[in-house]
């Protein structure tokens, strides 16, 4: 990786599974401005490619996952007279990131070793499913730089955490160890760092199991449905989940337990 000249992410494809790993170890894969347009690129073609049904996110190195916002950046940007920011990131490079992708129909997966923080943190909490090796620490420690977890972790931990254990998390960027994430239930779980990546494969492939229509009709409607009344949801229209039911693989899965098969998904 180099800063000055190459890509700040790499990006790769095999058969259905796409690895997206942000390239900075550096500077503990902090994320500046080019990193979020690259990113947003990747986020794009992911969607787009019918082969791709699983994205792994992570970033280089053993010491961080990410550390969020590049924060030389950001004082270099201040000096220079750039607009402040909050909440989201419409109107800057790389909108939508992933924290504002709400229509994104695929999972992802964050495969989080080291530091999660600020920005990293965030977006660990935008994916679907989170795996962590037991040296990971998340937190957002934005109140103590004079900023606000302006891509989500304000509103996400407050729904994925108790609301006290949130504020206080939130309000004094205090840390959590990756023992604490799993008692709190923000990861999905936590392995010694050399199991780390068997982990994730296990996870991928066990989504790979799944029917591809099934699994983005179950993401789009439990995120769709997670603030409405459990009637509403019932009574809501999904998109994914109409292509679904008339679906090729709808038909499939029946088909092959009946005929003690594993199913072919053709995610049609």
């Amino acid at each position: 990786m180099s800063d000055s000249g190459g890509p700040r992410v790499r990006y790769d494809k095999k058969e259905h599974v796409a690895r997206i790993t942000i390239d900075r170890p550096a500077v503990l894969n902090a994320m500046d401005l080019r990193t979020h347009e690259e990113l947003a690129a990747i986020w794009d073609d992911f969607e787009a490619d019918p082969v791709l049904r699983v994205a792994v996110l992570t970033g280089a190195g053993e010491r961080a996952f990410s550390v969020g916002q590049d924060l030389r950046e950001r004082a270099r940007l201040n000096a220079e007279g750039a607009a402040p920011t909050t909440f989201g990131s419409r109107g800057q490079p790389g909108w939508p990131r992933l924290t504002e992708r709400f229509d994104l129909s695929k999972p992802v997966i964050a495969r989080v070793d080291g530091y999660a923080l600020g920005g990293g943190f965030e977006l660990a909490l935008a994916c679907d499913l989170v795996i962590a090796s037991d040296r990971a620490v998340f937190g957002l420690p934005e109140a103590r730089l004079g900023l606000v977890p302006g891509a989500g972790g304000a509103f996400r931990l407050a729904r994925q955490l108790p609301l006290k254990i949130a504020m206080g998390h939130l309000m004094t960027g205090r840390s959590l160890t990756a023992a604490d994430a799993a008692r709190f239930g923000l990861v999905n779980e936590v392995v010694p760092a050399d199991r780390l990546d068997a982990c994730v494969e296990e996870w991928t492939a066990d989504l790979l199991r799944s029917a591809p229509l099934a699994v983005r009709a179950i993401k789009e409607a439990v995120m769709r449905s997670v603030d409405m009344p459990l009637e509403e949801a019932f009574s809501a229209s999904y998109g994914w989940e109409r292509r679904r039911m008339v679906s090729e693989d709808a038909a499939e899965g029946p088909r092959a337990f009946a005929e003690k098969r594993d199913p072919v998904w053709r995610g049609r």
